[in-house]
């Protein structure tokens, strides 16, 4: 099955055609999608879109570009909230060396602080990894988890290979369509496929083929495509193996409608 593990649904840019949006995604054969969080102010809003699209599924967690502005309250209000159920992950939750000013001491005092929640209630994490990676499993050494998803992942083989030890599955999306992506590629080409899943970031991180243009999670169908010429197997081996990896990275993804498991990847 096609999931888009990582899909702002609940964003802005979708206000105007959000249904819409949906309805083209599982014409194109996307069967189930996760909606991560990135502020306390938008943990109901996609917990409530979750509850009226029986495709998605939804992450409760603080974004580390919204740190700055985050109360140490907020952590609270994510406990309750983990605590009542729901959510299948804690994310979209990281680190991000790239924002200007970022501030990675409070960064990280949140992502610790975040790590030790989805401990407690043994729950994968959806993780941001720009510019971050070794800080990140740094952190996560000192606070284990069960694994999840490094999204979007643009680290080196080393750190992939340090990822997946730890129990995480591998992000790629929009950026790998693009040929000057060579980094990119090369890893969707070569890592093992057990270790890869699949994802939008919609309405961010555009295709080659609509840059600078809202991405939609129908989009997720032809980065499948792409991934298959890149390691030259049928998209329907792909398909089976990436939504597998999904479900094996964040188990509550099971229960989607009409998802059966198919095999181990290769």
């Amino acid at each position: 099955m096609l999931i888009d593990t990582h899909c702002h649904l609940d964003a802005a840019e979708f206000d105007a055609d959000r249904v819409a949006v949906f309805d083209a995604a599982r014409a194109a054969g996307v069967g189930g999608l996760l909606v991560p969080a990135v502020d306390a102010a938008n943990f109901e809003k996609v917990a409530a879109l979750a509850s009226r699209l029986p495709e998605c599924r939804y992450a409760l967690g603080i974004h580390p570009m919204y740190v700055a502005a985050a109360l140490e309250s907020d952590l609270d209000l994510l406990h309750d909230c983990l605590a009542e159920g729901g959510a299948v992950a804690v994310g979209e939750i990281g680190l991000d060396g790239f924002i200007p000013d970022g501030d990675l001491p409070r960064q990280t005092a949140f992502f610790i602080a975040q790590l030790r929640l989805a401990r407690e209630f043994d729950l994968p994490v959806v993780l941001h990894v720009r510019r971050a990676q070794d800080q990140i499993l740094k952190c996560l050494r000192q606070v284990g988890v069960r694994g999840g998803i490094a999204h979007a992942f643009n680290g080196s083989w080393q750190q992939a290979e340090a990822f997946i030890k730890l129990g995480f599955k591998l992000g790629f999306g929009g950026a790998m369509t693009y040929t000057g992506s060579r980094r990119i590629r090369e890893l969707a080409a070569g890592l093992p496929l057990s270790s890869i899943v699949l994802e939008t970031d919609a309405p961010d991180i555009p295709p080659a083929w609509c840059a600078g243009q809202r991405n939609d999670p129908a989009n997720l169908a032809r980065f499948a495509q792409e991934l298959a010429v890149l390691r030259g197997i049928d998209v329907d081996a792909v398909i089976a193996a990436t939504g597998d990896n999904a479900v094996e990275a964040v188990p509550g993804l099971a229960d989607v409608p009409g998802f059966r498991p198919v095999g181990p990847a290769p």
